[in-house]
């Protein structure tokens, strides 16, 4: 399925769009020493692939991008998951820090 316009914008201007990682998935985009990973089905299980997509990358910042209205839940389940990462909007006008 396509991305949608919000998706792709949401990966900024990153030098690598779509990363191979293990098991056949992708991360969203790389971009200096920052793993992006954008999720916008705000559920609880997709918000937890995407964090176990960015958990693979052991040397880059973690920023996961979802919409405002997600990011209480975001953070909850990065908490959880005892992950170190950053959860913002997908506006990048808002960010906490786990």
């Amino acid at each position: 399925m396509a991305e949608s316009r919000a998706h792709k914008a949401g990966k900024g201007s990153a030098a690598r769009k779509e990363v191979h990682i293990s098991r056949g998935r992708r991360l969203d985009a790389v971009r200096g020493h920052y793993a992006i990973e954008v999720e916008r089905s705000g559920t609880k299980s997709g918000i937890n692939r995407a964090l176990s997509r960015l958990k693979t990358q052991t040397n880059r910042r973690k920023i996961l991008r979802v919409p405002q209205s997600d990011m209480k839940k975001a953070l909850r389940l990065a908490r959880q998951k005892q992950m170190n990462v950053t959860v913002s909007n997908m506006a990048k006008t808002r960010h906490r820090h786990t």
